[in-house]
Order: C-alpha cells, then structure tokens, then sequence
C-alpha cells in the first residue's frame, strides 16, 4: 500500500476551531483576528500585555546543507513541538511563511510533511493571511515613490545613476534581474536600470520580521537607505516620506498568525527570509510571543547551519535578546550518502562506508554550533530505506564529536515517532543555561566579520573581494555602520560557494561579488559567488503539476 502525499494527509485532518487552539495557550477570543475558522492574527494590544511574562524555553532546529535526498527540518521541527506536547510539555511552533517561488518553482510546500505538518496546508502555502502581498506593496510603494520623486523635479537631488532600491515580487522569474524602467517617453519619467528580488529577499521583509512594535517598525522602514545624491549623500525612505505609508500598508502584516498542526499544537506562522539571500528567520514578535505563551517553543533556522543558524544567532538573536536553550541539528541517512559520494538513483541501497564519508558534513555542523557554546542533539529523519547499520554509523559518529544521535519517525508516526528526542531535549533545555556568545562582535570592522564567517563557520583559506567592495565597506564604516552584523548571501548546498562541493571541503576561497547596505534591517549583505537575489524556475517547475479540481480540491502541492 503506498502512501498518502502530505496533501492527502493534511486534507484528511479534522482541525479544531483556532479559539480553541489559542485558548490552550491562555489566548482569550477577543485577542485573535480570525481569518475564518482555522487562522488567526494575534491583536497588538495583546502582545504587548504579556510581553513582561517570563520567557519559555526556545529550541533551534537546524540541518546539514541540503540536498535533493532530502533532510526535513520543517518537518522535524513541527514534529517536535507535537512530541514535547506528548511528553506532558506546553509546547508551540514558529516558522515562517511559504513564498510563492519555491512553491510554484522546484522546493514545493513549507508546510512540513507526513505526520508532522501545520494546517491548513493549502493556505498556509499560498496567500496565506496576505502578508507577503502586504510586503512586496509596501516595497513597491517605496520604489514608486522615488521615481515619483525624480519626475516631479528631485527636490531631493537624488542621482537616479545611484538608486540602489529595486522593485520585488513573490515569484521566481529571471528576466526581471535587470530591467530598464520609464521607458516611453517624457510623461514616464527618467530612464533608469533596476531589477527585481524576490519578496523574500526584500528589506522590508526583514525590518518586519526584526521588529518588536509598530514604533519600531516604521523608525527600520524610515532608516532604508534607498540611493544617493550627486555628492554621495544617502537618501532615505524616511527623506521621501514614505515611512508612513508603508507602516500602514504593514501593520496587519506585523501581527504573528497563528494556526494548528495535525495534533494541534499551536503554531506561529509568521514572516519568511530567505536564508541564503536574507537572514532566514520567522519573525522576532512571534517567537518572542509564543516564548510568552508556551513552556517551550521551537523554531527553525532556514537551510543548512552554515547559513540559517549562523544568521540566527548572529543577527536574529543580536537583534532581540532570544537566546537558545538547545539547537537540534537535523540530517537523514540518504543526504549523508549523498555527502558521501552516492548519486541520488543509488540511495536506496545501504552504504555504510558512505554514511561514514558523508558524516563529514554533519560533524562541521556539530563544531559549529558548538562553538556558540549551545548544546547539539541530532536528529536522524527516519527514511523507509535506512538500514540498521547505517543509522548505527551515524549514531556512532556523533557520539564521537561529544553530542547524541536520536532516530526519529515523526513524518510516518507524528508525536509517537519522535518522543525520544522530545524528552531528551526537554531534559538538556531545562539544564545549565548556555554559555552563549556571537561568532563576532560589534566592534570588528565589517570585512573582518566577513572573513570571521568564511574561515570559522566555512572553513575558507580567505575572502577576495575587489578593491571597490572593501572601500565601499570603509565607508560605510564611516558612516556609523560599522557594527552592524553580516548577512552573507551564499549557495545552501555547500559551505564553499560552489553548490557541487558537498561533504566538508576545505582549501577553498569566498569571492565577494556585492555588498548591499540595508541599514533600516540593520545588517550588511556580503553577495558570495553566483548567487541571485531573484531565483528563475526549473527546466520542470512545480507549477506544471498544481491544479484545481472541479469540486474546488487543490492537488500538485507537496
């Protein structure tokens, strides 16, 4: 008998009404925005009613790098908060929203899988309560705005040579990298190029997903820098007057959503970086929020350790005082073979020499997180074709580096699977405190917390970056923007910039191809390699198998 898709799975659910899953949480009705019987926004009176609450124990889920085998953090991550609630544990969830690109592109949902997903899936993995179409508005308001600004005589004096905000659209399509606006004539305006991002990739974004309040909110929005004058000077949304405007086309949007997984444990569904492109993180006030609700919340680090819990720690919790309890790194047999050599058509046959090769990869991981002085449990994301040895390697290896293996069956099982880990996690975060600290800190000059990154979470022999990057680095220095923290936007399939280069390679270098200022986030984007801002879709996108039946049933979605 085969087995159900994730959207047979989650179609089949029986959802419970979301007062009732915010009543577990202590959440009265009046305090939930509803979005129809099974989404809810949380009210900002609320928030900041329980904001003086003692904090709840956080935990960080996060992987190896990525591969097409398979890792399934989302997954993990839900499945956990779904077994901490088995073991007796109030337990929530928080994770980001789902963009469209990788949606209708190659990646599929962000739903979670199997057993272990948050509801309801087909919503939550399309438009959802609105607030990634809230986003990209209020970025293309500010981009509307500037060119409104030059046409009606630049009082401003902005060079239109040296506008450095971009328009954004929550879709992956490559012929918008670089395009030329206000063609057509006078009554268009000036000629410029300019390109787009995608949404997830946009400032906005991550000023929203940094921001404790609505006062917060608009002072990130009003800090954009988006250009500069003939002299150099920078120009800034707030300059524009358009830090209003787009507050309020971003106040709903700010408020955390709240939904429910299979099991109904509360989840806080909120915000969406990217982790290669951005900083990879669901927001600030809804883990914040949840850690005010729950005993325990777990969350997710977008991608690999290497990118998503780097940006985590050095940025999200730079930013908001959260510091992790425990870090659970994720991996499964199948993308360690893959790490170790073994060609994708060929992981269903056991290859325990391999797992042991491909262990490489996860052992750099266990380092590194360690190194931020947290504690590392791993999780082993149980697949069909896993063969006692294998995970008897795996376990064996970790063992080795100081930390323990804990096979999990979540995504077949749901909580049942996965108990083990939720009780050894509950018993490390309810331990010794960490002794947390950043890999970097404010006060090093911004291309030695790039390098800092490179050699001690890469492990690259150095970083090249042209002339021109370095002194465009200086002077941001000068500026006052010196100790802002790095958000390197780099492949997640490798810790080189090279996506073929799995395992733990060592001997390579960084190349630095742009840096990007976005002082209202407040943190420095260092562009690694051939990254782009604006995926493009597959030979074969998703979106060639989404439909919609007659009778209204989405299908395609994974």
């Amino acid at each position: 008998m085969g087995y159900l898709s994730d959207i047979e799975i989650a179609r089949a659910a029986v959802m419970r009404p979301i007062q009732e899953i915010g009543a577990d949480l202590g959440i009265p009705s009046e305090a939930l925005l509803p979005f129809g019987h099974d989404k809810a926004k949380l009210t900002a009176d609320f928030i900041a009613e329980i904001e003086t609450r003692p904090a709840g124990k956080l935990i960080l889920v996060t992987a190896i790098n990525p591969t097409p085998a398979g890792e399934g953090k989302t997954t993990t991550t839900v499945g956990l908060g779904d077994g901490l609630n088995a073991i007796g544990k109030r337990a929530a969830v928080c994770i980001r929203e789902a963009s469209l690109g990788p949606c209708f592109g190659m990646k599929g949902g962000a739903a979670g899988g199997g057993r272990a997903q948050v509801v309801p899936m087909e919503d939550i993995n399309l438009h959802f309560t609105g607030d990634f179409h809230a986003i990209t508005s209020a970025h293309n308001l500010l981009a509307a705005m500037i060119d409104n600004h030059i046409y009606w005589g630049n009082e401003l004096e902005i060079d239109p040579r040296r506008v450095t905000w971009r328009r954004v659209l929550d879709m992956n399509d490559r012929a918008l990298r670089d395009v030329v606006v206000s063609l057509g004539g006078v009554a268009n305006g000036f000629p410029r190029q300019t390109g787009f991002d995608i949404t997830v990739a946009s400032e906005v974004m991550a000023i929203l997903c940094l921001s404790r309040d609505l006062e917060e909110l608009q002072r990130r929005l009003g800090d954009i820098i988006i250009g500069h004058t003939r002299d150099k000077t920078p120009v800034t949304a707030r300059d524009l007057k358009a830090d209003g405007a787009m507050t309020v086309l971003l106040a709903q949007a700010l408020l955390p959503n709240l939904v429910q997984t299979l099991e109904y444990t509360p989840a806080f569904v909120h915000g969406g970086p990217f982790a290669n492109i951005a900083h990879g993180c669901n927001s600030v006030m809804a883990t914040r929020t949840a850690l005010r609700l729950a005993d325990f919340v777990v969350t997710e680090a977008g991608f690999g350790a290497d990118l998503g819990a780097e940006k985590f720690l050095d940025i999200k919790c730079r930013k908001s005082d959260l510091v992790p309890d425990a870090v659970v790194l994720v991996a499964t047999v199948r993308a360690l073979k893959m790490n170790g050599g073994v060609a994708k058509d060929a992981l269903g046959t056991e290859d325990v020499g391999a797992v042991r090769l491909g262990c490489a990869n996860l052992g750099r991981h266990i380092s590194n997180v360690k190194s931020f002085g947290l504690p590392v449990i791993v999780a082993i994301n149980h697949f069909a074709t896993d063969t006692e040895a294998e995970v008897a390697a795996v376990k064996a290896f970790v063992a080795s580096h100081g930390s323990e293996a804990v096979l999990c069956r979540h995504w077949a099982e749901g909580s049942a699977g996965i108990t083990d880990l939720a009780t050894r996690v509950a018993r490390i975060a309810e331990g010794t405190k960490p002794q947390f600290d950043f890999l970097y800190p404010d006060e090093m000059p911004l291309f030695e917390k790039i390098e800092t990154i490179a050699k001690r979470i890469y492990r690259a022999d150095e970083v090249v970056a042209a002339p021109s990057i370095r002194a465009q680095l200086e002077t941001w220095e000068k500026e006052g923007y010196g100790h802002l923290p790095i958000c390197m936007a780099k492949t997640q399939y490798s810790f080189t910039t090279d996506p073929a280069k799995r395992g733990a390679p060592t001997g390579f270098p960084i190349p630095i191809r742009e840096v990007r200022l976005a002082a209202g986030a407040g943190f420095v984007v260092a562009i690694c390699g051939e990254i782009m801002t604006m995926p493009g879709l597959p030979r074969t996108p998703s979106a060639q198998t989404i439909g919609i039946s007659p009778d209204g049933e989405i299908h395609g979605l994974s």
